[in-house]
């Protein structure tokens, strides 16, 4: 089952991130050209590689968070045995998943306000409200990714070329 979650994973938020960021490099090799052979950027391209940038960052929190990948303080670890480990592991987790949670519900609400006033970037004029409601959808599939590891163990991840 895990690794049936790990491949929806990988095919959705993975793909989206992967693909933000091939477009953001695109985006970047045509407005740099425009600019030095024809004089001309493109239109709007500040504001597409920051909806990119967005996109990126948020695709690949549910990855990063699947895979254990985020910046870890474990100077105590040697310190501690397996189970108060575990029994840690199980509660930072569930203080991620209430944490994620609670920042996709607020910015679930906050482009709801963004839809009601109308809110849209200022060159190309495109609703910002679908953006943040990407952002916040992507902030829940977070949480829902730590509150599994709540009650289930996380996957073990091989990782290949970490410097020691």
């Amino acid at each position: 089952m895990l690794a049936s979650l790990e491949r929806l994973l990988r095919w959705t938020t993975g793909l989206l991130a992967a693909s933000a960021l091939f477009a953001i490099m695109w985006l970047t090799v045509v407005d740099v050209t425009g600019r030095r052979f024809f004089s001309h950027s493109v239109p709007g391209g500040l504001e597409l590689t920051e909806i990119l940038m967005v996109v990126v960052i948020f695709g690949a929190l549910p990855l990063v968070s699947w895979r254990s990948e985020h910046v870890v303080f474990d100077s105590l670890d040697a310190f501690l045995g397996e189970r108060v480990k575990a029994v840690q592991a199980r509660l930072v987790h569930l203080i991620c998943a209430g944490t994620f949670a609670l920042l996709g519900w607020l910015l679930h609400t906050r482009a709801q306000r963004f839809a009601e006033y109308g809110d849209t970037t200022v060159y190309l004029q495109w609703s910002i409200a679908p953006v943040a409601w990407l952002m916040a959808g992507l902030l829940l599939a977070t949480a829902l990714v730590h509150l599994l590891f709540v009650f289930v163990e996380a996957p073990a991840i091989e990782r290949g070329g970490d410097a020691a």
